[in-house]
Order: C-alpha cells, then sequence, then structure tokens
C-alpha cells in the first residue's frame, strides 16, 4: 500500500502507548484518523493534539470486547469520512505475573476479552468493509515478542496465550485474503519492550471480582518486567516500522532483533522435538 495520503486509519488503543504513536504516524502521512479507546480523557487529549497538528481526527469511545461497540466504532468512522483504509487493532492490556493455574476466570475473561476477541471482533466488522470497498486496504494487528516466544517468559500465561492466537489468526488471514486475490493486506506487529502503560493496565478493568496481587515470590519478576518496559523502545519507533510494513505489504512486523536468536533456536527446538531451555534473564 503504497499511498497513505488522504486515506482513512482507524485505531484502537490510541489513547496512549503504541496506539497513540500510530495515529501520530499516520496523520504526518496525510492520512484521516479515527481514534478509538476506552480511556475517554486521555482519548481527548489525543484527538485534540492531532487536531492542533492539523490533522483531520475524531475520537470515539470503543470497547473492543463489545462486538457491538466495534460496529458502531465502523460507522461513526464511515459516517465521518466514507471509507477506510487501514485498520489498527492495537488496543490490549497486561496481565498479572504468576502461575497459570492462579490465574482466576475473570482474568481470563478480562485479557482474552480484549487482547484476542477486541482482534477478533475488529476482523469481524472490518474485514467486509474493507472487501466491500475493492481497494487496497491494510489491517494491523498487536501482539507481541511474547506471540512467538511462550516459552522464554513464564509467569505470563494469560496474555502469551492471548498474543499466539493473534499471530495464528493474523497468518490464516493473510493466507485466506492472499488466496481469495484480495488488495486487503495484513501484518502482526511483535515487539518486545516498549515504553507504554502496559504494566497499569488495570485502571481501565472494571470487573475486580477475581483481580489479586501477585503471591510475594513473583513480585520481584513483575518489578524485573516493569524495568524492562519502562526502559523498552519509544512507541514511535515502533509506529514508524508499521507504516514501512504497510507500505511494503509485509506479514511481520518485528521490531526488536535481539530477539532472533531465540525464535531460531525455539524452531529448532520444535523440529527435534527438544523442550527449550528457559530464557536467563
Amino acid at each position: 500500500m503504497r499511498h497513505l495520503k488522504s486515506k482513512v486509519a482507524v485505531v484502537t488503543g490510541a489513547a496512549s502507548g503504541i496506539g497513540r504513536a500510530l495515529a501520530q504516524c499516520f496523520a504526518a502521512e496525510g492520512m484521516r484518523v479515527v481514534l478509538a479507546d476506552i480511556e475517554v480523557d486521555r482519548l481527548q487529549m489525543a484527538e485534540q493534539e492531532l487536531r492542533d497538528s492539523g490533522a483531520q481526527v475524531i475520537a470515539i469511545k470503543t470497547d473492543v470486547a463489545n462486538p457491538d461497540s466495534v460496529d458502531a466504532l465502523a460507522e461513526a468512522a464511515l459516517t465521518a469520512f466514507g471509507a477506510i483504509h487501514v485498520v489498527c487493532n492495537n488496543a490490549g492490556v497486561g496481565t498479572v505475573i504468576g502461575p497459570i493455574w492462579e490465574r482466576s476466570v475473570s482474568d481470563w475473561k478480562w485479557v482474552l476479552g480484549i487482547n484476542l476477541w477486541g482482534v477478533i471482533h475488529g476482523i469481524r466488522t472490518f474485514i467486509p468493509i474493507l472487501l466491500r470497498q475493492g481497494e487496497e486496504a491494510h489491517v494491523v494487528n498487536t501482539a507481541s515478542i511474547a506471540g512467538l516466544l511462550a516459552y522464554p517468559f513464564p509467569f505470563m500465561g494469560v496474555y502469551n496465550t492471548s498474543k499466539h492466537a493473534i499471530v495464528a489468526l493474523s497468518e490464516t488471514l493473510s493466507s485466506e485474503l492472499a488466496l481469495l486475490g484480495s488488495p486487503v493486506k495484513v501484518s502482526v506487529l511483535c515487539p518486545g519492550a516498549v515504553q507504554t502503560r502496559i504494566m497499569d493496565s488495570e485502571r481501565n478493568r472494571f470487573d475486580t471480582s477475581g483481580r489479586h496481587p501477585p503471591s510475594p515470590e513473583f513480585v520481584q519478576a513483575e518489578e524485573t518486567l516493569r524495568a524492562m518496559i519502562e526502559a523498552g523502545t519509544l512507541p514511535q519507533i515502533v509506529a514508524s516500522l508499521v507504516v514501512s510494513a504497510i507500505h511494503e505489504d509485509r506479514l511481520y512486523i518485528f521490531p526488536h532483533a535481539e530477539y532472533g536468536e531465540a525464535l531460531r533456536a525455539q524452531v529448532e527446538d520444535i523440529i527435534g522435538q527438544r523442550t527449550p531451555a528457559p530464557l536467563k534473564t
């Protein structure tokens, strides 16, 4: 998708982090931008910031875990701009660190509802629209390096599961669209540590029935992960790589090349039917 100027981008999770950086990059490309997030105050701040920069932008409060809310987002985008060309299913949350068997049903519903079902709802809502338009279009689904390398990241089981599913979903979607000869392309974003507020995701968790702090023995693991994220890559760098991938019609977006050897080793372990060694931290 070579030309983005005057095209329309929809970005979920756009109030902060990678989503906000994506919106900024798209606006810089001359796109019209639809911002979606559940966090209204920050969403309005992001909208005003882009509007002040001269961008054409609207902001729509959206709960990606709710299919009706995602349908309403698409309708608002079409009403405002008449078409949609880029969809970034980017909204996501983290989870409390600890063993899988200690995670509550509420934990699973919350994380999968946003991370995985948010992408599923985005695909079910937006792909038919993009196909009907018959034009070049692109879908970007935000996964994680943890969606490629679960074994080296213990005590993140709910999150890892959601992100692995997004990778499989994106690969399948890409192959199906290619077999149909569609001009709609797909990318899956698999970053490592990025400077976002993902460790504070529970600020927007409304069902607190199953929420509890990590067990004492896992507090250090959570602090280590938080430090990694605080020292991570700037969201703007990741967003610029996404724009490049859209221009190049590239499926995989792999911002953190330092994980390449671990990924290669894991593939070799799978082929060799060996149990991988945990990543040393």
